[in-house]
């Protein structure tokens, strides 16, 4: 034998009205809550690889990122398009050291890297002096303004954090590397530049590794030679390249 369950008795007013006020007092608590936890952190010196992926679409497409580019015109010298890898690259920079930032920088300095292995730039290109022997490594890439500006932070620290340190080959031979900071002319929204020195025996290679941020876009080159540094190239590659960038992101806007 069936037995019918009894009609759901409606809650008096006032039990009504306090349950509605204590939803919403609950979902006004979680959603201030879920607004703290979204909230953007500040920047911090963490090292570039642990920053997460870039969710923001470039503006720039992969062909005005190219038009972006600077070119052997634009520098003083005897620069043409690269014939390859410069032999040092492997030589000298391929090296472990004991401080998580200074193997880091070691890494960033042999695969241009600064943003993580997961980014792919938007545009690139190599240049070589032919006269003095130097290689110039040039990439835009596009990330959030805060992850950029967090890289750029770390970068900021080392000097302080890995000034000399001692880094070492796969069989184990010596690397004295000296971390000094890069004047850079006043271009983009913000920018920051190394000066890494590296003795191997009778080898020293001097890089100048610099980012400039315009934006959402990132300008990052590396600029090394076993010769005298080429400062000048590494200034006009700032200063050419953060106009030439600013101006086709103008176009790219204009477009949209």
């Amino acid at each position: 034998m069936q037995h019918t369950a009894p009609a759901a008795r409606p809650l008096p007013a006032a039990a009504l009205t306090a349950l509605l006020v204590w939803t919403v007092a609950a979902c006004s608590t979680g959603g201030r809550e879920a607004d703290r936890s979204a909230g953007t952190a500040p920047a911090t010196a963490q090292s570039p690889a642990a920053l997460p992926p870039a969710t923001v679409p470039p503006v720039l497409t992969r062909g005005q990122a190219r038009a972006a580019l600077i070119t052997a015109a634009d520098l003083a010298g005897t620069w043409e398009p690269t014939r390859g890898a410069a032999t040092w690259r492997d030589q000298v920079l391929k090296a472990s050291a004991e401080r998580p930032d200074c193997g880091r920088l070691l890494d960033v300095l042999y695969t241009e890297d600064l943003f993580g292995a997961d980014t792919a730039p938007r545009a690139a290109t190599a240049l070589d002096e032919v006269t003095g022997g130097a290689q110039l490594h040039y990439r835009i890439t596009s990330h959030r303004a805060a992850d950029i500006d967090t890289a750029l932070t770390w970068l900021g620290t080392l000097p302080d954090t890995c000034g000399s340190f001692t880094a070492r080959a796969a069989r184990g031979a010596a690397r004295d590397v000296r971390v000094t900071d890069v004047a850079l002319p006043e271009a983009g929204d913000a920018r920051q530049g190394l000066r890494v020195t590296v003795r191997a025996e009778d080898t020293v290679l001097t890089m100048a590794l610099v980012a400039v941020r315009l934006g959402d876009d990132a300008i990052t080159f590396t600029n090394g030679t076993l010769a005298e540094p080429a400062d000048d190239a590494t200034r006009t590659a700032v200063e050419t390249g953060s106009e030439r960038l600013a101006e086709v992101r103008r176009q790219g806007r204009a477009q949209v």
